[in-house]
């Protein structure tokens, strides 16, 4: 845990005067000694703040929570308006992507304090109504429920349907994510009839976002096939599992032909343009995260099965091991590449599939792995 460097300073405020708490909005009894200009009601609440986003945005927040200078003109004042608003668009996006890191990584304690503050930024921005805070209630609510703390993420969850329902604009892929959100929730209650609903919508909007072979919808299909899986109903919850399996599959299988490609067929260099390192990065950390707990989850479930099937468990470690190595993982991609290709011996008139073949020749390339 990163330390405070930071003083706190005691509170002394004139008699009737009040302030909040950063995090809780109850009565503040401390300030930040670094900006100033934020207040918390106890070194808990400090910590838990700092730990999050402040240490990051602590020096950002001077200009924005100080008085406005005097503008001699409406020009002038105009234009500090502007900025202001500029700020808090950027602090938007900058705490949004760090809790969405900690989400991803599954520190769901962190992730609190750095939504809040998206949310806050938000809603000075766009008002309290406006469809930009759903993705910041998103995260405040999975993140409660990643705790156990239903109640509040039922809470957050309810602030963003009604936001959704009132705004005919927003995204599929924001309907998405809060359909998700809903099922969970559901499914936490023990209502696996409505979470399957849920479940049901989050793969639709997901599908008409990014297409019927899109891996969002990925998370939908798994998080349905473990309600059937725990419902006993096996026939549906494997269908569903190697759904999602089939999804990673087919797209890191392109990820991993694209790659191979270029090693193959390096393009003409323009010796008049400058040199441009081509990027081997092509999944973001949430993407990553998802991946690997879904199929890392159903490797478990296919070993531990009473009937382990070989075809099976060789498929997820094939996408698996093209999940390490796009990871830059490359000796566990070439270890389960490996064992892909032994238990492929083992299966009748099976061959290993031709992007098996290409990722095993694209980490023989690496020089981490011997010859």
């Amino acid at each position: 845990m990163a330390m405070r460097s930071e003083k706190l300073v005691p509170l002394a405020l004139p008699r009737g005067r009040k302030l909040g708490c950063e995090l809780c909005l109850g009565p503040a009894t401390l300030r930040c000694g670094g900006c100033g200009v934020t207040y918390y009601c106890d070194v808990d609440h400090q910590s838990a703040d700092w730990v999050s986003i402040h240490e990051k945005i602590c020096q950002l927040l001077i200009p924005l929570r100080t008085a406005l200078p005097f503008y001699n003109s409406e020009k002038e004042r105009k234009h500090g308006q502007e900025q202001k608003i500029s700020r808090e668009k950027f602090l938007a996006g900058l705490t949004h992507g760090v809790a969405q890191k900690f989400l991803s990584e599954g520190k769901h304690e962190d992730a609190i304090p750095a939504a809040l503050h998206s949310l806050k930024f938000n809603i000075n921005v766009y008002g309290s109504h406006s469809p930009e805070l759903v993705p910041a209630f998103l995260i405040l609510a999975e993140a409660s429920l990643g705790l156990g703390h239903v109640a509040q993420g039922e809470e957050y969850l309810s602030q963003a349907q009604w936001i959704v329902l009132k705004n005919a604009s927003c995204s599929s892929a924001i309907q998405s994510k809060l359909h998700r959100n809903l099922g969970l929730l559901h499914a936490a209650r023990g209502n696996f009839e409505d979470a399957l609903y849920h479940l049901a919508n989050d793969v639709y909007n997901a599908c008409c976002a990014f297409g019927t072979n899109g891996i969002a919808a990925s998370g939908g299909y798994f998080h349905m096939a473990n309600i059937f899986f725990h419902q006993k109903r096996m026939d549906v919850a494997h269908s569903l599992f190697a759904e999602v399996v089939d999804i990673w599959h087919k797209h890191f299988s392109r990820l991993i032909d694209t790659q191979f490609q270029t090693l193959t067929t390096p393009p003409e260099v323009d010796v008049l343009s400058e040199e441009v390192e081509p990027t081997e990065e092509t999944l973001d950390e949430g993407q990553r995260a998802e991946a690997s707990q879904v199929l890392s989850a159903i490797l478990d479930i296919r070993e531990q099965a009473a009937r382990p099937q070989l075809d099976k468990i060789a498929k997820v470690l094939h996408t698996l091991a093209m999940l390490h190595y796009l990871c830059q993982n490359i000796p566990k991609a070439h270890e389960l590449g490996l064992k892909v290709l032994q238990m492929t011996e083992e299966l009748p008139k099976q061959e290993p599939d031709a992007s098996l073949q290409r990722l095993m020749q694209l980490i023989k390339t690496r020089p981490s792995v011997p010859k």
